[in-house]
């Protein structure tokens, strides 16, 4: 007798932060996109009690972990994600069974665009799929936000709800609301600034930050929301000049809590100075990517200068599809 495991095929966007960096931490609401960049997971069923993992990204060419070793996660960096993602949809479903999984991505994980996320995303909603499971996306959330927090052990989750649901999305922490923003997307610029972030460090900073100087911090992130309530009205009205203008207000209560970085702010005031409308951080901050917005007629101005000083630009399209999954 023969048996054949169908191979299923799950892919996940990438985002990118709009409005609400850190705040969003401490419960306040963010805005997020997802990208045309995509994170795509192979996997099927082996019969041995094997899983094996290929992650050519990260240069991981058949890592093997058996099923019983996964809850001690004393696994390989580069696998981390998704053998989490695989034990623990093992132990809330309590299935198991030997895996082959391949990952691909069409993005660089060092742009900061979320790839960790929708890889764990793509690893829960394939495993779904393998044993079918119906899961709900608020199921894959929670399943996929425990697993972001087991590995790194802080954020918000909005990467996590952007890779599932797509779109652009109003978001708080933990799935407390995940809305869909009424657009068509945005045409935003996206500069590289060279330098890899350490979002978990960054976050813990800001947290330090708000225990010191409360009086201060807890403003701040009351201001963010302001910012991110008003943006969504923009977003939706495509007011792309008041739009600017609060990214440029964003950015600049984001650099008071210490989040910028010269990179970032060379890169943002190039692209001001050269006739954007708005720009600003994206994400955690300390490096990774900076966004701005300019009317068609200055947008390769713009672009231009921000790779005349040192910034690689990055071609991006937003509000794309979230999640989706295949068999073969």
């Amino acid at each position: 007798m023969i048996i054949v495991f169908n191979m299923i095929t799950a892919s996940a966007p990438g985002k990118l932060m709009l409005f609400g960096e850190h705040a969003v931490v401490h419960g306040k609401p963010c805005i997020s996109t997802a990208v045309d960049h995509r994170m795509i997971v192979l996997a099927k069923k082996r019969k041995d009690d094997l899983i094996v993992l290929k992650t050519s990204q990260v240069g991981i060419k058949n890592y093997k972990i058996r099923i019983k070793d996964l809850k001690n996660r004393n696994y390989n960096k580069g696998c981390s994600f998704v053998f989490c993602a695989v034990n623990n949809f093992f132990e809330k479903y309590n299935v198991k069974s030997g895996l082959e999984i391949k990952t691909k991505s069409e993005f660089s994980s060092e742009f900061g665009l979320g790839s960790s996320s929708a890889v764990t995303v793509c690893a829960i909603g394939a495993l779904a799929k393998l044993f079918k499971i119906e899961m709900k996306e608020k199921e894959i959330f929670d399943l996929a936000y425990k697993t972001v927090l087991d590995v790194q052990k802080r954020g918000s989750g909005y990467d996590v709800a952007t890779a599932i649901y797509g779109g652009t999305i109003l978001f708080k922490r933990g799935g407390k609301l995940i809305k869909k923003i009424n657009t068509r997307g945005l045409p935003l610029i996206v500069g590289y600034t060279g330098v890899k972030a350490d979002t978990a460090e960054l976050i813990k900073m800001v947290e330090e930050k708000e225990k010191k100087y409360p009086e201060l911090v807890n403003p701040i992130f009351d201001l963010v929301e302001t910012i991110v309530l008003q943006a969504k009205r923009y977003i939706e009205r495509k007011d792309l000049d008041r739009l600017g203008g609060l990214m440029n207000f964003s950015h600049g209560i984001l650099a008071a809590t210490g989040v910028s970085s010269k990179e970032l702010e060379k890169l943002i005031y190039a692209a001001r100075n050269a006739g954007a409308l708005g720009a600003k951080l994206s994400g955690a901050g300390g490096g990774d990517c900076m966004i701005a917005i300019a009317n068609v007629n200055s947008r390769r101005e713009v672009e231009r200068a921000i790779e005349k000083v040192g910034g690689k630009i990055i071609e991006v399209k937003t509000n794309v599809k979230g999640l989706t999954v295949s068999s073969l």
